[in-house]
């Protein structure tokens, strides 16, 4: 379950970076973090001076935001081992938390408290690598009506399975930082993805709903029993 959990979690990273909240803004993320516009971006994105000040500041940006991601994730882990007698009330209440997350992002259920966007207002930026990494810690630490009820799913699920909070931030944060890198070279793709992003939300609340719905009822391995079902033999181990 470790290995689909994994998987789940850096399905929701992707999912994070192409919501409707981020991949429009992607391009003045990357110019702010870099100093350089969007048109020289376009432009020089083959130099090797352009190309490595993107890489670099992407990497300092990552870094800043994996930081309040794993804080999170240890918050929720230490959580659920505290509380270890209780786990099944914390599966249980996890499983409801992802439910209305997933519920939020079909549209369903969206109270106004939750549709504002709630970002660390940071008055300065720092210059060079330390301001990308400040900048990726002021991203994350705050709440968009679209990443923050996918974030919210990984945390809930981090805290109902002790001891695995650490492979589910990796995961998740991975999903998130390899498209920031790969469309770090390719801004027109984020144009391209774009158009798709609403329909993959609409999917990613319907797979939370039911993966919340699998929690609460305990039997999260169904998902193991379908994924071996579909997947073709040459690729079974």
């Amino acid at each position: 379950m470790s290995n689909i959990n994994a998987g789940i979690a850096f399905a929701a990273g992707l999912a994070s970076f192409i919501s409707p909240c981020c991949l429009p803004l992607y391009p003045s993320y990357l110019s702010y973090i870099t100093g350089l516009s969007v048109q020289q971006l376009k432009t020089g994105g083959n130099t090797k001076e352009v190309r490595f000040r993107t890489l670099t500041h992407t990497l300092a940006f990552i870094l800043g935001f994996s930081v309040v991601f794993y804080t999170l994730g240890f918050g929720a882990g230490l959580f659920g081992q505290f509380f270890n007698e209780q786990r099944d009330l914390i599966r249980q209440l996890s499983a409801i938390l992802i439910i209305v997350m997933g519920l939020f992002l079909l549209g369903i259920f969206q109270p106004q408290f939750l549709l504002r966007e709630r970002k660390l207002d940071l008055k300065w930026k720092p210059a060079g690598y330390i301001g990308s990494f400040v900048f990726g810690i002021g991203f994350s630490a705050g709440w968009s009506p679209c990443i923050g009820p996918i974030l919210t799913a990984i945390i809930a699920l981090s805290a109902s399975e002790p001891g695995t909070w650490f492979t589910l931030i990796t995961a998740y944060s991975l999903g998130f930082a390899i498209p920031f890198f790969a469309l770090a070279f390719f801004l027109g793709g984020a144009r391209r993805i774009l158009k798709y992003s609403g329909l993959l939300m609409k999917i990613g609340g319907t797979l939370m709903i039911v993966m919340g719905v699998l929690l609460f009822t305990d039997q999260m391995f169904k998902i193991t029993i379908w994924l071996q079902g579909i997947t073709p033999t040459w690729m079974k181990f």
